[in-house]
């Protein structure tokens, strides 16, 4: 099979001759790092080679897991947030039927995402909806405390033991979680629940290719054997010892970095495919999460496009020029629409009458790509032949390795993540936690004073 495509033309234009170039040495110094375990936050990189130490026999344990959640469930309930659950919403929702959690065609049990919120109306209408429902759970926590899926959890387990009883709850209910630490752990070996370790050295974010990601998109009927091919043919395309100017991931993290230090500190994540949402939502955190500390980093932001070209259009047409784009392009879709005539033209569109939907949606994206770099834009373009768990795994490693090059160019510790804990910290003192006294009182004096 072909890999994805990557084209800096519309972006290094923007940059004076051989910038990108010029990274070359910092972009391979990095990757050393990355590769010798030297660079800042190397206790986790256990992402680095991971999808070539990924074998068949542990493969075909996580689908036999999955293949068991399948067989007795019409829903499975994925508890986590971040890292422990964006990844595989963004593979599931890339490769699924948009319309699949109303299309149930009793093949694939509905896969739904929860405790990566507090909202109370959000816990309450889904208890609702699993009510009579043949439900399981994939608890995915490395500590087993992290308040949003710790409370989502604690409901779903309750609800699915009262419906489904204690002992075959146990057959339903699987815990992705630490090896040997942590609530979540200790719940699992109690109640005697299926479980698979999250790698010590693999952090949230760059988790999608362990069964934090795996089981759930499993579980969804996609083959994780063609996701995981996917992204060792990646792995091996971004290797150290790939030219520059052939490994992509080393291109795009030094077109990235020269716009960044030309004043570009935003960069828009866009396609032209709905499934691909929550693709530049996973993106968002990777990069987020990983670049921006220190009082650096570029913003990741993302759009929907043709859908937001009615509401974004304007700004990045015309705004601050502080901002490049970075577009994900299909060139094959699934299915073929073929756009239809009608007698009376009252639109004006009997011109595209015959046209395939998609040739529409190509020339948009042509369009904009023009207009946008006319108007002063840097455009990266990355192309995918089509979407199917192949080229979803290279999407994932090859914006997972050009992450930690990039991360690692910037000066930054790409894999951890302290502001984090600041608003946690916070809240806890707020809702009068054990062992948060001082901050408690500390806190309410300030806001008696605000």
């Amino acid at each position: 099979m072909n890999n994805l495509k990557l084209d800096i033309s519309k972006a290094a234009c923007f940059l004076a001759e051989g910038a990108v170039k010029a990274f070359e040495p910092k972009v391979k110094e990095a990757q050393q790092a990355l590769e010798n375990g030297t660079c800042p936050g190397n206790d986790f990189l256990g992402w680095l080679h991971l999808p070539s130490s990924i074998t068949t026999e542990f493969l075909d344990e996580v689908q036999a897991v999955a293949d068991t959640l399948r067989e007795k469930c019409e829903v499975v309930v994925v508890a986590g947030i971040g890292g422990s659950y964006l990844g595989a919403r963004a593979v599931i929702e890339a490769l699924g039927n948009t319309f699949g959690w109303l299309v149930q065609d009793g093949k694939n049990p509905v896969i739904l995402f929860a405790g990566n919120n507090i909202g109370e109306d959000y816990l309450f209408e889904l208890t609702e909806y699993l009510k009579g429902k043949r439900f399981g759970v994939i608890n995915i926590s490395k500590s087993g405390t992290t308040t949003e899926t710790a409370l989502t959890f604690r409901l779903l387990k309750k609800q699915c033991e009262a419906q489904m009883g204690k002992e075959e709850a146990k057959h339903v209910i699987v815990a992705v979680t630490d090896a040997k630490r942590g609530a979540a752990r200790t719940c699992a070996d109690k109640e005697g629940y299926k479980s698979f370790v999250i790698p010590d050295n693999v952090g949230g974010r760059f988790s999608v290719l362990t069964p934090v990601g795996l089981l759930p998109i499993a579980c969804a009927g996609f083959d994780i054997k063609q996701l995981v091919l996917g992204a060792q043919d990646m792995e091996r395309a971004c290797g150290k010892d790939v030219p520059f100017d052939e490994n992509p991931a080393a291109q795009y993290a030094a077109v990235r970095n020269g716009l960044y230090q030309n004043g570009k500190k935003i960069e828009i994540m866009v396609n032209y495919q709905p499934k691909l949402h929550f693709i530049a939502e996973w993106w968002k955190q990777l990069y987020g999460e990983s670049e921006g500390k220190d009082n650096l980093g570029i913003f990741p932001a993302s759009c929907d496009f043709t859908t937001d070209l009615h509401s974004m259009g304007q700004w990045i047409q015309e705004g601050e020029r502080t901002i490049f784009e970075t577009v994900i392009s299909v060139e094959q879709p699934d299915h073929q629409v073929d756009f239809p005539f009608d007698e009376e033209n009252l639109d004006g569109l009997n011109f595209l009458a015959g046209k395939r939907v998609d040739e529409v949606n190509k020339m948009a994206e042509l369009g904009t790509r023009l207009a946008h770099v006319d108007g002063g834009v840097p455009n990266i373009r990355i192309s995918v032949p089509c979407l199917n768990e192949y080229y979803i795994g290279q999407l994932i490693y090859f914006f997972e390795i050009g992450c930690g090059i990039s991360g690692n160019v910037l000066g930054v510790n790409p894999f951890n993540q302290p502001g984090v804990e600041a608003y946690k910290k916070n809240m806890f003192a707020l809702l009068n936690k054990p062992g948060y006294e001082a901050e408690s009182k500390a806190i309410q004096e300030r806001l008696a004073q605000e």
